[in-house]
């Protein structure tokens, strides 16, 4: 049994290193010096890094490339992402060039509105906690005041505060369900000072309010953040082309329009095959919302909770044929932002965003709805047609040469060998084996 450490978090960054190595890394030869070779060499970024996140002991890097020629309401963008899994980029490119000879994406945001809440507790009479709050109302929002000066000056600031009866769930179970303008920034900070502000106020004002009883002054705020799950900050992105430019291989256009629709049905009605169709989905979306610099667990979150909207988990994409027009698109709530957190403060996000050419939080949204999207299409199109394998395991093929450790000599010719055989990790194995005796 391994005896608990205390005060690893003043230890020094070596400290806690020989520590870990002693304790949890003895099976692994030179673990110090795995961790030392990926610190940044600026000595200055590499405590840009540490101050991330605590407990820091190395950088865990990510390949950022790039898909460039996606035209998005007329506009040529060349987008940052920011992953590791194998065709996610290759493919959202060939999306992205495909639609690109066929008019591109369209995209608009339908909504900016975030949200927030006030969870508490209160026992006593339902009717005077309503006149409570709409006496109440007027001064939670002038208590907020100074916390909201500079975002109103920006054109946001708090929409709205209603209370919200949730008994019927859990016994006393009340809410302020508040709701935000943040603009460019994703807000989360404003939000929860604001709703901590919210919830002191109310606080304060019940212990004043006469005509509740001594119980009834005595609310009990739970706690006071905001939610992730933002069904009306939406961005709406899709395609659209006569079925007969859809013709593809040995494919008709009209055949190839069939089988997508119908495949995209099989996702809206088998919880199983939408995990894993949205999964795809989100690989586009995540790596661009982790270059530049926005918190992908949270939009994760968000996103996933909307495909479950209508009572079950089901695909965020959906496609139609009429009239001889094939469209394909998408809804999804999106909360971003292009100002605060990370974006600012990690080089890479701001070349990121500078690669897009400094997008607002809005245009940001379009760009990120449109990755994935494209790499639905992607993802679907090849299900569809050669199988899914054939190309991801082409671009899986290098990772499955360095676990074998090939050479950069071997790695040319096993490339060679498997641009006319199917790849797999024993494919692979065989072949190197075969090449090596």
């Amino acid at each position: 049994m391994i005896d608990p450490i205390s005060g690893f978090s003043k230890l020094e960054k070596e400290e806690k290193i020989t520590w870990l190595s002693k304790t949890y890394l003895k099976g692994v030869e030179n673990a110090p010096e795995i961790l030392r070779q990926y610190w940044n060499p600026n000595s200055n970024l590499q405590q840009l890094h540490e101050e991330f996140t605590e407990n820091t002991l190395s950088n865990y890097y990510l390949p950022f490339g790039i898909a460039p020629n996606f035209l998005i309401n007329d506009f040529r963008y060349a987008i940052p992402m920011a992953i590791e899994e194998s065709s996610v980029i290759a493919a959202a490119s060939k999306a992205a060039k495909f639609w690109g000879k066929r008019g591109g994406f369209k995209a608009e945001v339908l909504g900016t509105k975030k949200v927030g809440q006030v969870h508490f507790m209160f026992s006593g009479d339902k009717d005077k906690l309503k006149e409570f709050f709409r006496q109440v109302k007027p001064v939670l929002l002038e208590a907020a005041e100074p916390l909201t000066r500079n975002m109103k000056k920006r054109g946001g600031g708090i929409l709205n505060i209603e209370l919200r009866d949730k008994t019927e769930s859990l016994n006393d179970y009340h809410q302020l369900h508040c709701t935000f303008e943040t603009k460019d920034s994703m807000g989360a900070n404003f939000i929860n000072s604001c709703l901590e502000r919210f919830a002191e106020t109310f606080k304060e004002q019940a212990h004043q309010y006469e005509t509740f009883t001594a119980s009834e002054k005595d609310i009990e705020i739970v706690m006071s953040i905001l939610s992730n799950y933002v069904p009306e900050c939406i961005v709406r992105a899709e395609v659209s082309c006569p079925v007969e430019q859809l013709a593809d291989h040995d494919m008709t256009g009209e055949a190839f329009a069939g089988k997508f629709v119908r495949a995209l049905k099989i996702a809206e009605t088998e919880p199983f095959r939408a995990v894993t169709h949205n999964k795809g989905i989100m690989n586009g979306i995540d790596a661009v919302v982790l270059a530049t610099g926005n918190d992908f667990r949270a939009v994760e979150a968000g996103v996933h909770a909307y495909a479950c909207k209508d009572g079950s988990y089901s695909s965020l994409t959906h496609a139609e044929v009429r009239n001889g027009e094939f469209k394909f698109w998408m809804e999804i709530p999106l909360a971003l932002g292009t100002v605060g957190g990370l974006t600012g403060l990690h080089p890479l996000s701001k070349i990121a965003l500078e690669m897009l050419q400094n997008p607002t939080a809005e245009d940001l949204m379009k760009i990120v709805a449109v990755a994935g999207l494209a790499q639905n299409f992607a993802a679907v199109k090849s299900l569809i047609t050669t199988g899914i394998q054939q190309g991801h395991m082409k671009m899986h093929l290098m990772n499955i040469l360095n676990q074998l450790n090939a050479t950069p000599e071997e790695k040319e010719k096993m490339v060679e060998h498997f641009k006319k055989h199917n790849v797999s990790h024993s494919a692979v194995e065989e072949a190197l084996k075969n090449l090596r005796s």
